[in-house]
């Protein structure tokens, strides 16, 4: 009987050579999307607060303040959000992973004894994953339009520090979807050191211009300390009125990937 020939052909979905092509493309930007999604489902992440700010900013240096403040702060909110009861998987401190004001927040966070998430992306310099982001809650991106997508589908605030390139980038991104209402909820956007902000950007003169309207510039707020921060995030996510009304914390819209409550093994999740 003549043996028929070992099929040594590879499952298309094993296929390494196949999945790092062109024509896979598509199937890996899928992966940034489903693998986080998956990951933070099953750490019952709810929402989070989001830090941007510059790679180049460290504990030492002209600038070296922003980096201890982000610090000081993210461990502030940290050890707020875990305070409050029932909202030990919301406002998570997230950042985009790597080294500056982005290292500064998940230290102040891990330092206050709470989880803490980075969106981390591979560059050829500047971009390596901090030590202090929550094991499991670490997330590396090739596709920078799919890092953004995460920080907005998460955030229930951002706190923009002094930054370059990238920090402006992301921070507009929010403030464009804000201006042009494609958010179905409120992100709450700080821009901290406002004597930075006020010279980086000139936002009187682009509504002097008529390039932006005057109502514009209400959708982010200055603040220049840790403490003010802060009661600017808490005035804004725990607002006083409805939580009298109700006797609960009003809380932010959950993001459409997130279970609408926790649940036990084998139980359904909705949302």
């Amino acid at each position: 009987m003549t043996k028929r020939p070992v099929n040594t052909v590879p499952l298309a979905y094993r296929d390494l050579e196949f999945l790092d092509s062109d024509d896979a493309r598509p199937l890996r930007i899928l992966s940034e999307y489903l693998a986080p999604m998956r990951a933070l489902r099953e750490q019952a992440v709810r929402d989070t607060v989001v830090f941007f700010g510059s790679a180049r900013i460290g504990p030492t240096g002209p600038l070296a303040r922003y980096y201890e403040e982000a610090r000081a702060l993210a461990r502030a909110i940290t050890e707020w959000s875990m305070s409050v009861e029932g909202s030990a998987h919301r406002r998570i401190v997230c950042s985009g992973g790597g080294p500056g004001i982005m290292e500064a927040a998940n230290r102040g966070a891990c330092e206050a004894g709470g989880r803490t998430i980075g969106f981390n992306i591979g560059l050829p310099h500047e971009q390596r994953p901090n030590p202090y982001i929550t094991p499991g809650l670490s997330f590396e991106f090739h596709y920078f339009f799919m890092r953004k997508l995460w920080f907005a589908h998460t955030a229930c605030a951002m706190i923009a520090f002094p930054g370059g390139f990238g920090t402006l980038d992301e921070m507009f991104e929010i403030l464009t979807l804000q201006q042009t209402g494609k958010l179905d909820r409120k992100i709450v956007m700080l821009l901290y050191g406002s004597d930075f902000w006020r010279e980086a950007i000139d936002f009187d003169a682009l509504v002097r211009h008529g390039t932006i309207a005057a109502e514009d510039v209400k959708l982010f707020t200055f603040v220049d300390d840790p403490a003010t921060a802060l009661a600017t995030l808490q005035d804004a996510l725990l607002p006083e009125a409805p939580q009298k009304l109700s006797g609960q914390p009003a809380t932010p819209a959950t993001p459409a990937f997130a279970p609408t409550r926790c649940t036990g093994a084998g139980e359904r999740q909705d949302g």
